[in-house]
């Protein structure tokens, strides 16, 4: 993959994990979140800057196959939580980082493995200065020996 497929394949997994985290938050659908990002947020300036282009197609697949397989991305990601940890009881934003990083490993035998883990450590370490990249490592990297062995 080239630089610039590369990096647009990053702005969708942040854009996926913000999306993830406003369908949360705030009840909204999917397709409202995918079709709002598309119209609004996507090749847009902020602030005088042109923020870079997303893999709009590959946004829209990790939002849908989220919420499609969540059920199964939760318990895969549980799995790895300590004894007595429930998903609920994490922060909402590592939640949404986890929950599209477990899809991935899941569903999207395509990307390697240690992109998945690493972009996903890259984006919690963009959100948090903390032990949250460590732990989002720890459990990406527990899903990843679960699933694909």
């Amino acid at each position: 993959m080239t630089g610039p497929a590369r990096q647009a394949r990053s702005v969708a997994r942040l854009a996926a994990v913000q999306a993830l985290y406003q369908m949360e938050v705030s009840s909204v659908g999917a397709e409202a979140v995918i079709r709002e990002f598309g119209e609004h947020r996507f090749d847009r300036g902020v602030d005088d800057m042109t923020l870079a282009g997303a893999d709009e197609p590959f946004f829209a697949d990790l939002v849908r196959g989220v919420v499609a397989h969540q059920g199964e991305v939760d318990k895969a990601v549980s799995k790895r939580l300590a004894q007595n940890w429930r998903l609920e009881r994490i922060d909402a934003t590592v939640r949404a980082i986890l929950r599209a990083g477990a899809y991935e490993l899941t569903h999207r035998a395509d990307v390697p493995t240690e992109v998945v883990i690493d972009e996903y450590v890259e984006l919690a370490k963009s959100f948090f200065e903390g032990p949250e990249p460590g732990f989002v490592n720890g459990a990406l990297d527990g899903v990843a020996q679960d699933v694909r062995r």
